[in-house]
């Protein structure tokens, strides 16, 4: 019997340091090097007619960054904002160049230094369910962590709506 072939990507094995943080009770980690920095949570600007995932903009130092709420992304139930709710500053490569954004999370726990070989591909859920984002899993004594794809989180439609965002900001400033 032949071996099938597998078509699974192999960017999910890369040794490094990972930055954990928790959402509704989940743990998930951000490759550092995609981490620009960590900031307390404050209040945004909402951007009216926006999906909900989008929380609004912030003002960082002067620049306007889109906030992401993934609870909302990923169908988890909203969490309340406490003295540990932060936005971890990301950037994500566009065609455009590098694009900051923001990621709420519940609080940040550890950053994590994890070997390829610790890390597991993603599941697979069928061709229905995109799991493009997750670029794979570890067991860490008794977690799990889901390892996310920063360039993936969102999608091209997402983005279109971040940029809109973004221009609608930076005409209301000019």
């Amino acid at each position: 019997m032949a071996m099938a072939e597998t078509t699974a990507p192999t960017t999910w094995k890369r040794t490094g340091k990972y930055l954990s943080f928790r959402l509704a009770g989940e743990e998930y980690g951000f490759p550092v090097l995609k981490v620009q920095e960590i900031v307390q949570w404050m209040e945004l600007t909402r951007v009216p007619r926006v999906p909900e995932f989008i929380l609004g903009v912030m003002n960082l130092r002067g620049k306007v960054v889109p906030v992401i709420d993934l609870h909302a992304k990923f169908g988890l139930p909203p969490a309340p904002v406490t003295a540990r709710t932060c936005v971890i500053v990301l950037e994500v490569p566009r065609e455009t160049g590098l694009m900051v954004c923001g990621v709420v999370a519940d609080d940040v726990t550890e950053v994590l230094d994890i070997t390829a070989e610790q890390i597991e591909p993603p599941p697979e859920f069928g061709a229905r369910v995109n799991t493009e984002f997750i670029a794979g899993i570890v067991r860490a004594e008794s977690r799990v962590i889901l390892l996310l794809n920063a360039d993936r989180v969102l999608d091209n439609r997402d983005w279109t709506f971040v940029d809109k965002v973004l221009e609608e900001k930076e005409q209301a400033h000019e």
